[in-house]
């Protein structure tokens, strides 16, 4: 039952951060011509002479977004990195204070490695993000 839970949890943590940038809208903006010539800036307000829509900078939107996820992933990190450390100093105490039984033996080195790979998961989770954020960085 522990084990099952423990797994759970595992998978819970390694899921989020691969789903956070799916979560996150992707930012559009349209422009169309109508019949008369004039632009319609994808608002109620139709410019005829100008010939062009108010400027948004596309890349501070975008810039924003990716900010948010970076924000969003260190804090999940900083927690679950804390959470790891707090679990392997747990493994190791309880491993000092097994007594050599190999129940609470297995038990505490399950511990520390579950913990480890929680590190790990987290660790490949910001490369992954980072690599998505930098393809989707605006270009200048």
């Amino acid at each position: 039952m522990i084990k099952k839970l423990k797994s759970m949890v595992i998978s819970l943590i390694a899921a989020v951060p691969m789903l956070a940038p799916i979560a996150v809208p992707a930012v559009a903006h349209a422009a169309e011509f109508s019949p008369g010539g004039s632009l319609n800036c994808g608002t109620s307000i139709t410019l005829s002479e100008q010939g062009n829509c108010p400027s948004v900078d596309e890349g501070e939107a975008t810039s924003k977004v990716n900010d948010a996820v970076r924000l969003a992933l260190n804090l999940f990190s900083a927690i679950v990195g804390i959470i790891a450390v707090v679990m392997i100093i747990v493994g190791g105490i309880k491993y000092i204070t097994s007594g050599g039984d190999s129940g609470n033996v297995t038990s505490a080195k399950n511990t520390i490695l579950y913990a480890i790979i929680g590190l790990v998961v987290v660790a490949l989770a910001q490369i992954i993000v980072r690599f998505v954020l930098a393809r989707f960085a605006p270009v200048t």
